[in-house]
């Protein structure tokens, strides 16, 4: 089957950047979110997302105006039936994940794939909420999805070989590189070695060690980091990297604990550079 057209489901930090990634490599884009104030601030997010890269020459104003005009945004889940494929990038819930698959796995084609852009849960148990395993993958982008150059092609247990080719197909059409998870494993790989790294920089700051400033700084200056960890996880989202390390935490055992620290800025509404609050003010 030809991919033609991508449905997003979520238009949030990742999948209106997901969207505006696929349509200026061509395809033809069905974002789709809950409501219209979501998608007005995915197409506002997604215009200047644009005209950065137009600015600094990475694409033209023309190619930029094309690929604006290829994304269809839409309210309802139906309107997804006709997408050949199906990229998931909704909140980091399993259970909301895991509702939404039903739901698209009876209103899509019955060769439609599904990928689901999760950052740390299970392709196998998500691809259990639809009649289709074998067309189900993981397809793990990172931000910002239009700049950085890397997705993980994560396997689940019936992942077929085909589906893992048509989805390296499509990356590779957006210009980017695969690489590819062979077993099913929370984290894949990016988050699986460097999860340890937020832990030990959230614990030193915790033990009074070092500020989290200075420990940004080390960790960028010593080994060159183009961000650090206090500085990515407020660009993640704690909200997100908190539900990261409880499902770590109950699949791998207790060295993948929240800190304490977190947890309360979590809980005091702190969810980093998104409400313009986390480990720093924005």
């Amino acid at each position: 089957m030809e991919i033609k057209t991508i449905g997003i489901a979520g238009a949030g930090m990742m999948g209106h950047g997901i969207a505006l990634a696929a349509a200026l490599a061509g395809y033809e884009i069905i974002m789709y979110d809950q409501t219209d104030a979501i998608l007005a601030v995915a197409q506002n997010a997604m215009e200047n997302q644009t005209a950065k890269l137009i600015d600094k020459k990475v694409t033209t104003a023309e190619e930029g105006m094309s690929a604006m005009l290829r994304i269809q945004a839409v309210t309802a889940v139906d309107n997804l039936s006709q997408a050949d494929l199906i990229i998931e990038s909704i909140i980091e819930s399993l259970e909301a994940k895991t509702r939404l698959f039903e739901v698209l796995d009876k209103v899509c084609k019955d060769e439609t794939l599904f990928a689901s852009n999760t950052s740390s849960f299970s392709i196998t148990t998500l691809a259990a909420a639809t009649q289709r395993p074998a067309q189900f993958v993981g397809m793990h982008f990172f931000l910002p999805p239009v700049i950085m150059k890397l997705v993980e092609v994560t396997r689940g247990y019936y992942t077929s070989n085909e589906t893992v080719t048509q989805i390296k197909a499509v990356v590779q059409q957006l210009g980017k590189n695969s690489v590819e998870v062979k077993k099913d494993t929370p984290g894949f790989i990016a988050n699986r070695i460097y999860t340890p790294l937020f832990l030990e920089a959230f614990k030193v700051y915790e033990e009074g060690v070092a500020s989290k400033e200075d420990i940004d700084m080390t960790m960028k200056l010593a080994y060159g980091l183009p961000i650090g960890p206090f500085a990515l996880a407020d660009l993640i989202g704690l909200d997100i990297l908190k539900a990261g390390l409880d499902y770590f935490h109950n699949e791998l055992g207790p060295r993948w604990k929240p800190p304490l620290v977190m947890k309360q800025l979590v809980q005091a509404g702190r969810l980093g550079k998104k409400v313009g609050k986390g480990w720093y003010d924005y």
